[in-house]
């Protein structure tokens, strides 16, 4: 079709059916969705926040009110709120805490901008301002940070055991916050000191009982595999045995379907049969040869196997975990085996004991005292399986703390006592800078109230009250109310150092930046396209069968409407 005269030609650089959003109003949308999704986690956050029940579309339930796993649990669909998702799993991955705090944070710094960017601010004007101040506060919290450096192992046992408190402070197993400190700290404890490597702690659970049956094994565990006739005549329990690992299969192996053999004497058949046994006899006697009293293997050992070692007064488990082989290896020094040929002492490992254990209705298989390195075991009971579940996350949170405490010996104090620091000094700066920038940097400072103020609705108490008390506490001009928090228990204030409600200061560091980050990425968006949904994959570009313009295109098998 010709133009008409002194039009411009229309030009065609997306393809039909591009959907694309610019302008303010998409960067409006965008900080919108964040805030809904930063609103969805918000009451999760402290020792008072509310849990979340979500069901997925296979039936699950989860009851949980970490922030990482609700976010990953959500399936958020929206672009820019994906990165409140990411944003909280990093979190997670890099420090284990601070995920419901790092999302709440992210969502009040939009909050706190949009209205700059509704009246025509250039977004750049308040990322630029955003990025400044994220540097005051990172500054501000390494300056009122306490070491644990140089302190004595007890009195560094006591500072790790009040930071994992804290942790667990917020989670469902509160109640029981000082039992599970003290074994997290166990657990971390018994670790190699120069890389505390986190695979190194197992996590077991068992239904039944209460969480105070809880237990934590110094070594490895792992629950009673399956086991044919035989088993039950093996010895249960070893002082310092030989432990043998294997990746091969240590049963009779039924022909392949399409086998075939064909014979010219039937009595050749036997031989054949004999030379089935001849082969995992052998094996079995290469096993019991080596002086091994324990074989674990990763594959199945079957009932000759059991029934073999069970005569020879040797301990046989087979399909064990990947994980747990892997930590066996670790601790006892034994090295994996993909065949019996030439073993020698030097592959067998060994620990100071082994038992088998019953645990509510399963058996377990313990090794303690593992001599090459160090690890140890959880085993959580609980009863139901969404408690034990959500049990295990906030032990994870708590692991993490404590690692990072040993690794990062810095803490600060707690309870909202931090974000209202760094508010008090954000604001004391922005009154020294000239220009829009004082406006965005106080708005950065007001976003960081919000986690105390969060603590307070949860708890149930007088937000505008509390905060009022403790911006008096912070504005003290001797500094003496820098470590002033919310107190959850009274609906005061209180010195949370002095009550030791600690967290390290990575956490905090870690969640200021990504927070700012997000939402600086955020706000540097400012057009969203697009791609229009391919067709089905057995939709016909002809329209129907045959071709032609049967259909006009919807494909076969698509009702008209």
């Amino acid at each position: 079709m010709m133009p008409m005269m002194g039009m411009q030609p229309q030009i065609i650089l997306l393809k039909e059916g591009t959907d694309t959003s610019q302008g303010t109003p998409q960067l409006v949308s965008n900080i919108n969705a964040c805030m809904a999704l930063a609103d969805t986690v918000r009451t999760t956050l402290g020792p008072r926040g509310m849990d979340k029940l979500i069901h997925d579309d296979k039936g699950r339930v989860t009851i949980s009110n970490d922030g990482a796993t609700i976010m990953k649990l959500l399936d958020v669909v929206h672009p820019a709120a994906k990165t409140l998702v990411d944003v909280s799993l990093s979190q997670d991955a890099e420090v284990g805490d601070g995920t419901t705090t790092v999302v709440i944070l992210s969502g009040e710094f939009l909050r706190e901008a949009k209205p700059f960017v509704e009246e025509g601010v250039h977004p750049r004007s308040i990322i630029k301002s955003y990025r400044q101040a994220c540097n005051l506060a990172v500054s501000k919290v390494k300056e009122l940070s306490v070491s644990l450096e140089g302190k004595g192992d007890d009195e560094k046992r006591e500072l790790l055991l009040k930071c994992a408190a804290t942790s667990l402070n917020s989670k469902l197993v509160s109640g029981e916050r000082e039992f599970f400190a003290k074994m997290c700290v166990d657990a971390v404890s018994c670790l190699d000191a120069s890389t505390l490597d986190l695979k190194m702690i197992g996590m077991k659970k068992v239904i039944g009982g209460g969480l105070r049956d809880s237990f934590l094994v110094d070594g490895v565990a792992f629950k009673k595999t399956f086991s044919y006739a035989g088993f039950e005549q093996q010895p249960k329990s070893f002082n310092n045995p030989k432990i043998l690992l294997l990746n091969i299969e240590l049963e009779l192996k039924s022909e392949k379907e399409n086998a075939e053999i064909r014979l010219d004497d039937p009595a050749q058949y036997q031989s054949i049969v004999d030379a089935e046994w001849n082969i995992i006899y052998d094996k079995l006697a290469k096993c019991a040869d080596s002086g091994a009293q324990i074989v674990l293997s990763r594959l199945a050992i079957g009932d000759l196997g059991t029934q073999y070692f069970a005569d020879r007064g040797i301990f046989c488990a087979g399909r064990v975990p990947e994980d747990d082989l892997q930590r066996m290896a670790k601790a006892t020094g034994a090295r994996m085996q993909t065949t019996v040929n030439n073993l020698d002492k030097a592959v067998l490992g060994t620990c100071e004991r082994f038992e088998e254990r019953q645990v509510g209705g399963e058996r377990y298989n313990l090794f303690t005292g593992c001599t090459k390195a160090r690890t140890a075991t959880i085993v959580l009971r609980g009863g139901s399986e969404q408690f034990i579940d959500e049990a295990e996350r906030s032990l994870h949170d708590a692991i993490m703390i404590v690692r990072r405490a040993l690794k990062h010996a810095h803490v600060v104090a707690g309870g909202g006592a931090i974000d209202m620091e760094l508010s008090r000094a954000l604001r004391d700066h922005a009154r020294s800078i000239p220009g829009k920038a004082q406006l965005f940097i106080n708005a950065y400072a007001k976003a960081l109230e919000a986690i105390p103020r969060q603590l307070c609705d949860n708890a149930g108490f007088d937000a505008t009250d509390v905060l009022n008390k403790l911006r008096q506490k912070h504005a003290l001009a001797d500094g003496s109310g820098k470590y002033y928090g919310v107190d959850v228990n009274s609906g005061g204030v209180v010195n949370t150092f002095d009550a030791f409600v600690w967290e390290p200061a990575l956490v905090k560091l870690n969640a200021i930046q990504s927070a700012t980050e997000a939402a600086c990425l955020i706000l540097s968006v400012d057009e969203t396209v697009k791609n229009p949904r391919s067709e089905a994959p057995d939709a016909s570009p002809m329209g129907g069968r045959g071709g032609g313009m049967r259909g006009r295109g919807r494909g076969r098998g698509m009702m008209r409407r």
